[in-house]
């Protein structure tokens, strides 16, 4: 019997979010849109830049996102990740535990350092800039992982930001051994245009002969794919896994599986702020599939909940918001 929902491995950041102009976006010299690794003098230089600023402060990081959100609708996850011996290492652990994720903290020590942070800059546009920090979880490796766990697991799902950690790809990769032998299908996330730019190799590593599961948006599928044109788009996308999920901002998003194609409407909203709008699609969508939804229900689902959370500022739903949108989508 499985004993999780999913479960999942990525980089643990905590999220400290701005909103900022363009102008200030450029002189501060960020790419748009793009998440960007940075070092220690960087972020001071960043963070010098914004010090007149109030951020917003909260539990992130791509696969951390989703997990939340899984729970939240009532499943159970486990998240392998690593936080240091400091002040957000602590406030990542309890967030994790405040939401009923179990996770490989509560048994590992924590490492002598710095937590993993993302300076979120959020444009009047509602577009989102990334400047993330890795801190010890640029040494995330499989010591992280929980064989047992993963075996118990309905999904095993790989973050693609680790394909830019040699330890953290290797973990992964480790993980999806383990997932392979004990039959448990596999979920991906291209997680942005910069991991294909910069670290493909990992990606393609991840995904292996193919994934079940295989998460991106346009601009990524674009980017994978060398080519704007949709139908090769679609062909392309579905030789790498059984069912894709491309999101497409407001247009909603495209289901790919068995050689059709469906398309979900988004539900339209007013967008504010995009930060973890992929995050929480893939949480939803993995919440009803492994309960056991259709993917048109699942894409449903999704893509309530992400204008729901581009609709505000910050990456996450209440529970409560969270299982209202399950009961419209889901009752259906």
């Amino acid at each position: 019997m499985s004993h999780y929902h999913l479960y999942a491995i990525g980089n643990a950041l905590v999220d400290s979010e701005y909103e900022v102009s363009d102008a200030q976006l450029q002189a501060m010299g960020v790419d748009k849109r793009h998440m960007t690794l940075i070092d220690t003098p960087r972020r001071a230089e960043l963070l010098k830049q914004l010090e007149s600023s109030q951020p917003r402060r909260t539990g992130g990081g791509s696969a951390g996102n989703t997990v939340v959100a899984l729970a939240q609708l009532g499943g159970q996850a486990f998240y392998s990740c690593q936080v240091a011996d400091d002040e957000l290492g602590d406030f990542y652990a309890q967030d994790l535990q405040t939401w009923g994720v179990h996770t490989n903290l509560t048994h590992t020590r924590a490492q002598a350092g710095q937590t993993g942070s993302c300076m979120v800059l959020v444009t009047p546009d509602a577009e989102r800039s990334m400047c993330t920090f890795l801190g010890v979880s640029a040494e995330l490796d499989s010591s992280a992982l929980q064989p047992s766990a993963i075996e118990k697991s309905r999904i095993y799902y790989m973050e693609g930001y680790l394909a830019a950690s040699p330890t953290g790809l290797q973990a992964a990769l480790k993980g999806r051994e383990l997932a392979v032998a004990a039959k448990v299908p596999l979920a991906l996330t291209l997680s942005d245009v910069s991991m294909i730019q910069f670290c493909r190799a990992g990606l393609d590593a991840m995904l292996g002969r193919n994934v079940d599961y295989l998460f991106c948006n346009l601009e990524e599928a674009q980017v994978w794919c060398g080519t704007t044109e949709l139908p090769a788009i679609r062909l392309k996308l579905q030789a790498l896994a059984t069912t894709v999920c491309m999101t497409m901002g407001p247009e909603g998003c495209e289901i790919l599986q068995a050689g059709q194609t469906w398309h979900v409407p988004a539900t339209p909203v007013k967008a504010v702020d995009t930060n973890g709008a992929g995050d929480m699609f893939a949480g939803c969508f993995l919440y009803a599939i492994t309960h056991g939804h259709s993917v048109q229900a699942a894409a449903a689902l999704a893509n309530r909940a992400a204008a729901a959370v581009v609709s505000q500022h910050g990456n996450r739903l209440s529970s409560e918001q969270l299982q209202a949108l399950r009961a419209q989508a889901l009752a259906a």
